[in-house]
């Protein structure tokens, strides 16, 4: 006898059982919880690393992932806003942009407390440029996105060589800021956490963010429906600009300083955690819990390779494979 779900599907005479362990798989590939993937691979990573090596190493792994891991978040949110916006949408500058931000950043500030504002503003205003040019390509050129920001980043990068010479050390405040912690949790997690969670808002409570929505699943029907599809997308594409910058001052406060690569790993990463993540990679869906998930879950299997010998090619390839591995189980899109 055929019986009907709650849900209003006939389960074809199937017993409840098996109906109920269909609705679960069900629930899952339709990626209503698509942070949960990305959460339980580095719960699962992080089990292995205390069977391995013990759980004092493990937990010195989860204090270092709260510091390097946030930056990871932080490019994987940036773009996450542009892949939201629509199929074919991605920023491949955003190492670029980390490296001339960070110049032109400590270059302003020239080691100098009273000049750390100024500094944030200098390197924030060169994301907000580079975010404007890189869709003025896009938009104006009709050049594909992955050709546009390609392309763009060497120009950025260009720049950056003229602006990289005899720069100071970051000053003593940006310093304390981006190494001190409260209760065991950096500050630099904390206003990452603050940024999520603006984000959160502006993605998935404000009207900017239905519009980002609806021109990501369907960019002619939001149009038609009286959305401005290019300023939208381009609201993204400078937000994902400006997120590089802000992690280019806090990655040059950690690490003493800036430098020409110093974005140079975030191109793949910030895609990875992206994917990962539960993003809809054909676009209109976000899951900024999957960033953190996706980035701690990264991390950790970093941390893992590094501790076994593991190379850069390696990791590349890992990562690599993962990407595959998560969009064909997890999905990319709901199921019917």
């Amino acid at each position: 006898m055929t019986t009907r779900t709650p849900d209003g599907v006939s389960d074809g005479g199937h017993d409840a059982s098996s109906v109920s362990t269909a609705g679960v798989w069900t629930r899952l590939k339709d990626t209503r919880a698509p942070w949960a993937w990305s959460f339980a691979g580095a719960l699962l990573v992080l089990v292995a690393t205390v069977f391995a090596f013990g759980l004092p190493v493990a937990g010195n792994v989860i204090q270092t992932a709260f510091v390097y891991g946030v930056f990871m978040v932080l490019v994987g949110l940036g773009q996450m806003l542009v892949i939201t916006s629509g199929t074919g949408n991605i920023d491949l500058s955003v190492p670029s942009t980390i490296a001339l931000a960070g110049v032109v950043g400590m270059r302003v500030m020239n080691g100098d407390d009273s000049l750390i504002v100024a500094g944030v503003v200098a390197a924030l205003g060169v994301g907000v440029v580079v975010g404007f040019a890189n869709y003025a390509l896009i938009w104006l050129l009709r050049i594909p996105p992955i050709i546009a920001t390609l392309s763009s980043s060497f120009l950025i990068q260009s720049v950056a060589i003229t602006q990289a010479h005899n720069l100071a050390e970051p000053p003593g405040g940006l310093k304390v800021f981006a190494t001190a912690s409260v209760l065991h949790l950096p500050y630099i997690a904390l206003a990452t956490l603050a940024l999520s969670i603006v984000l959160a808002v502006l993605v998935h409570r404000s009207v900017y963010g239905r519009k980002l929505s609806a021109v990501g699943q369907n960019a002619r029907a939001a149009w038609l429906a009286g959305v401005n599809v290019e300023r939208t997308r381009c609201v993204a594409y400078v937000l994902s600009s400006v997120i590089s910058a802000l992690t280019a001052i806090l990655l040059s406060g950690v690490s003493g300083g800036a430098s020409l690569d110093m974005g140079v790993e975030y191109m793949l990463i910030s895609i990875a955690v992206v994917v990962i993540g539960g993003t809809f990679v054909s676009g209109g869906r976000a899951s900024i819990a999957g960033v953190w998930g996706a980035s701690m879950f990264l991390f950790l299997t970093n941390a893992m390779l590094n501790a076994v010998g593991a190379d850069a090619g390696v990791r590349s390839i890992v990562y690599g494979l993962l990407i595959i591995v998560v969009t064909v189980v997890a999905g990319t899109k709901p199921l019917p």
